[in-house]
């Protein structure tokens, strides 16, 4: 590796709670704590996922607007990235109207969830292109990238919306990922990102950054290290995926 890529931390999910790690952030002080602390290990950006007053995950606009306002009045350069994942809880018409009201500059974007809905994949990434938001498209697997060109192909997707998640595997409990799993996705010259499940993620990590992709860490994914045992809290993970990757570029 010339450089080392690009790391975006996330550290909490929609799913996972302080009874799955002691150190998941799930309220803003706490996400902003992580933040702060994953920033000074090497994270480059923040992928947030907001909860509600019972730790729920959520798309409320006014919590967004308030979180995304607090990280950047705290921490100026730090890329904060909102997530609009569905997690069984929302529409495609929710999704798009957190958009709208939040306005962020950067935010996921599920291909498959917005299939749900295919009549408003136009409105949804039409929005983003108009409000100035990046959007980074996130894929399962083969078939979402197929889904994800055939947008491109009829403007769907507008032009620039090019960048792309790969998560290597699925939110199921158990799940390990592999480096080799990365070769399932066709290649494509787009900027792209990894995250990976399981004591495998920093290897299935430094494997995307030596193929020239950028790279997604933290207990959104994973929880522990290769030998099974839990990081101490989200920046030790990003500590040692740098020690990893600067280990590796020697």
């Amino acid at each position: 590796m010339a450089t080392t890529p690009y790391i975006l931390v996330a550290p909490n999910g929609a799913r996972r709670g302080p009874e799955d790690h002691a150190k998941l952030p799930v309220t803003l002080d706490q996400t902003i704590s992580t933040a702060r602390a994953c920033h000074l290990a090497g994270a480059d950006g923040l992928h947030l996922h907001i909860r509600d007053a019972d730790a729920r995950h959520s798309l409320d606009a006014a919590r967004y607007l308030e979180a995304v306002a607090e990280l950047n009045r705290q921490l100026p350069k730090l890329d904060v990235q909102i997530t609009t994942e569905a997690a069984g809880l929302y529409d495609v018409e929710a999704q798009f109207e957190c958009l709208r009201r939040v306005q962020p500059k950067w935010a996921s974007i599920s291909v498959r969830e917005i299939a749900r809905q295919p009549d408003l994949a136009e409105r949804v990434y039409g929005l983003c292109h108009d409000q100035g938001t990046r959007v980074q498209h996130i894929l399962y697997d083969a078939e979402d990238a197929a889904l994800l060109n055939e947008w491109q192909n009829a403007g769907v997707v507008r032009d620039g919306q090019v960048d792309r998640l790969l998560v290597l595997g699925r939110y199921t409990v158990n799940q390990i990922s592999s480096p080799e799993d990365i070769a399932s996705f066709p290649q494509d010259t787009s900027p792209w990102m990894v995250c990976a499940f399981g004591p495998l993620e920093h290897a299935c990590l430094a494997e995307a950054a030596r193929q020239g992709g950028d790279l997604r860490v933290g207990f959104e994914n994973s929880l522990t290290n290769s030998e099974g045992q839990p990081w101490p809290d989200n920046a030790a993970s990003v500590t040692g995926l740098m020690a990893l990757l600067k280990g590796t570029s020697q």
